[in-house]
């Protein structure tokens, strides 16, 4: 049974039910990165004063602080490829080695003994080793035309890092010349993926509508009245209780 192309508006959304979607008006082809291999890096790392390993950091250790008070919390994690080092492996030169250097940076906030808020920041460099990445290059060379003075490199093959990264710990302490600092035990994912610019075969419906709503601030709601709407909240907390029988009745568990 064919479904009626004009009662449906193609638009992003979650497809909840199987069948409900007309036949695409076309197949297109659209040129995208993407992804031929990923891998996780996972890493706690906390401060020493030693060479960097893959639980310490030498530059987990703030400079000297005034009269610091209370750590808060730290923000703004930020993660940079500074550079990326591949060689093929001899038995198949699809996989390589690869070597990526990057750089993680963020805040941190802290209170003096002034009730002042303060902030350090932090920037990491680390180094980690793939051993086998199938990164293949690609087959065909892209040459690009560009305005004079917005030059790009016109590279294929793709080194991408995606990062989730927090401070699970900030510890107010003093350095070996009694002075104040700031300690972080940085807690944090980056996925390496290995991305090579395609062209993939798409069904498609049409371009995108355009939004039918205009891009106008929401009318402030008076306070009382958001109140008067809100819903009752419980008075009392969920209670923590136990089945009292189990999942089967006796007869049941006696003919098992």
């Amino acid at each position: 049974m064919s479904i009626n192309f004009d009662k449906f508006v193609p638009r992003p959304g979650i497809v909840n039910k199987q069948g409900r979607l007309p036949d695409p008006s076309e197949l297109v082809c659209i040129e995208v990165p993407k992804v031929f291999d990923q891998c996780l890096i996972k890493r706690c790392l906390v401060y020493d004063e030693g060479p960097d390993t893959n639980s310490t950091d030498n530059e987990l250790r703030s400079n000297p602080l005034a009269d610091p008070k209370i750590y808060i919390d730290s923000r703004d994690f930020n993660v940079t490829l500074v550079s990326v080092e591949k060689i093929p492996l001899r038995e198949d030169p699809d996989f390589k080695k690869v070597t990526i250097s990057y750089t993680i940076s963020f805040y941190s906030d802290y209170i003096d003994n002034n009730a002042v808020n303060k902030t350090e920041f932090f920037e990491i460099n680390r180094t980690d080793v793939i051993g086998k990445f199938y990164c293949p290059d690609s087959l065909s060379q892209v040459s690009n035309h560009f305005v004079k003075g917005d030059e790009k490199k016109c590279d294929n093959n793709i080194i991408k890092l995606e990062m989730v990264a927090s401070a699970l710990q900030g510890l107010l302490t003093k350095d070996e010349g009694g002075c104040d600092v700031l300690d972080i035990t940085l807690g944090y994912y980056i996925v390496v993926k290995c991305e090579l610019i395609v062209q993939l075969l798409i069904p498609a419906y049409d371009y995108c509508p355009i939004p039918k709503e205009p891009c106008t601030p929401t009318p402030e709601e008076n306070i009382c009245e958001k109140f008067k709407k809100a819903p009752i909240p419980k008075f009392y907390p969920d209670q923590n209780l136990t089945p009292l029988f189990s999942e089967y009745d006796d007869e049941t568990e006696y003919e098992r």
